[in-house]
């Protein structure tokens, strides 16, 4: 069973439509009974860091989330915010010089697209395709001239080991993260067509 995280803050609705959509047994959930017999988990986002950080804390999701991901090494595919809180930090509605902390799941942090060019506007929005940086399942048999649907104004700043894949817009930006059985993918693959629902799949099919 795949749990689709609940905790107030997220594309919900769609991301449970494409799993559906692929005939995949998903359940949407805040419950930590629920969460811990998840096979798989996905964590889904929109909106601000700070305050997604701020949900998971309030329903103590953050604990469960440890326990179920780093103990005892659940597979989870975090989307848009959802992969941003994989990191370290956000500065994200937060002064510089004390960012929020996240899930600290993969080492960086997360900061606001810096563009030189008026043509290179932010958000970053629309289709755009990625390079691959480092071998994951989560791309196999993904054609290397793939687009995904991309809609952020921040930006996970990690270490190259840590790095899937990339996006140009203007300079490069990460576009997937993964560490072990920890995936996190900028883009939106529910809304990316054949070949966000053949990610989804791939993340599925992972150990």
């Amino acid at each position: 069973m795949i749990v689709i995280i609940d905790y107030g803050m997220g594309n919900i609705a769609s991301v449970k439509n494409a799993l559906e959509h692929l005939k995949l047994n998903c359940v949407v959930s805040r419950d930590a009974e629920v969460i811990m017999n998840a096979d798989k988990l996905i964590l889904p986002g929109v909106g601000s860091f700070k305050k997604a950080m701020g949900y998971l804390n309030q329903y103590g999701l953050v604990e469960v989330l440890n326990e179920k991901v780093i103990n005892r090494k659940t597979p989870v595919l975090g989307i848009c915010l959802g992969m941003q809180l994989l990191a370290e930090f956000g500065t994200e509605d937060a002064e510089e010089s004390h960012p929020t902390p996240g899930l600290k799941w993969i080492s960086g942090k997360v900061t606001k697209i810096q563009t030189m060019s008026p043509e290179y506007r932010v958000p970053h929005m629309g289709f755009n395709s990625i390079r691959q940086i480092n071998e994951n399942q989560i791309l196999r048999q993904i054609p290397i001239d793939s687009h995904f649907y991309f809609v952020h104004s921040y930006h996970f700043q990690t270490d190259q080991e840590n790095i899937i894949a990339v996006t140009e817009y203007e300079s490069e930006l990460v576009a997937i993260v993964g560490r072990n059985n920890i995936v996190g993918v900028q883009f939106h693959p529910e809304k990316s067509q054949q070949v966000g629902l053949k990610l989804i799949q791939n993340f599925v099919g992972m150990m």
